[in-house]
């Protein structure tokens, strides 16, 4: 954790928190938050949950996995259990309770891995494997990619493209093994590989599609513009992987992904609209001399 005064802590989560600020602040307000870590910062976070903002309720739940700290399983269980919070914000908060990894919430993720709603479902599930291969393996630091990320699961041993590809997209297989391969295919990072993943937006689940956009934004590779601009262009695809794609184009950040992302600025549904907003300060900063996004420290400080 980095040494600052809870007081400095509490003026970042009051951005965070203020619902007339602009979205792209507070994202930047909740990344501070994130990187900061601690009791304070996870309060700070929990108090946002009641906010009308489901994307912003769901980049809630994401931080508090990625932050693995212990203390945040009460709120995230509250959340995951909350049937009148968007299946959206629900399953992050599940994915977000197998990121920290604690053996303790097998039998919680087993109650919802058969959840009325699809995404809440098949998040639980792949929690669960994660968890039993943490238990398992005890290599958990093997799902610490190269991306600074936690992910729900970790890289398949197979390092065949084709092969790996053949998994991505075999339905019959547990979604663990094809998130593995998924991975993988980020981490190899080779145009073939990249076009695999492209294929994996023909995948029956939304929430493969959907991070299937999350790992292109993590690579921030401009040859996956084409499969991003397709996917928030389409207004049948379901809204977490449309505001998954948006997001990507952000961190990416080309003329072009600046172009389309204002297009959608107006789009109907918010979770898709707001993430345009913040793609594109994403794709300020990504263009911009700043050292660091999340930097609402330094804001609050001055």
């Amino acid at each position: 954790m980095v040494n600052i005064s809870e007081s400095a802590i509490e003026n970042i989560g009051k951005v965070l928190n203020n619902a007339s600020r602009p979205m792209k602040e507070r994202f930047r307000a909740l990344f501070t938050l994130k990187n900061i870590g601690g009791e304070a910062a996870i309060k700070c976070i929990s108090q946002c949950f009641g906010d009308e903002s489901v994307l912003l309720k769901h980049e809630l739940a994401y931080c508090l996995g990625q932050m693995q700290d212990k203390r945040a399983i009460p709120i995230l269980r509250n959340v995951l259990e909350d049937k009148n919070q968007d299946p959206i914000v629900r399953h992050e908060a599940g994915e977000a309770l197998g990121a920290i990894g604690d053996p303790n919430l097998r039998e919680l993720l087993e109650k919802y891995q058969h959840d009325p709603a699809i995404e809440v479902a098949e998040t639980c599930q792949i929690a669960l494997q994660r968890l039993a291969w943490v238990a398992e393996d005890k290599s958990e630091s093997l799902s610490q990619s190269r991306y600074a990320s936690v992910d729900p699961a970790p890289p398949s041993s197979e390092g065949d493209i084709a092969k790996l590809s053949s998994t991505l997209m075999d339905e019959n297989r547990p979604l663990f093994e094809r998130y593995q391969a998924m991975f993988t295919l980020r981490n190899i990072g080779t145009t073939e590989s990249i076009n695999a993943l492209g294929e994996g937006f023909k995948a029956s689940s939304a929430l493969f599609r959907h991070e299937v956009a999350f790992v292109f934004g993590q690579m921030q590779d401009e040859r996956s513009v084409p499969f991003l601009i397709k996917t928030l262009e389409d207004t049948s695809e379901h809204e977490m992987v449309r505001h998954e794609a948006a997001e990507a184009m952000g961190s990416i950040a080309t003329d072009e992904c600046t172009e389309i992302l204002k297009r959608y600025l107006n789009d109907p549904r918010p979770v898709v609209r707001e993430s345009c907003e913040v793609a594109l300060d994403m794709s300020e900063y990504e263009n911009s001399p700043e050292f660091q996004y999340a930097n609402t420290l330094c804001a609050v400080e001055a």
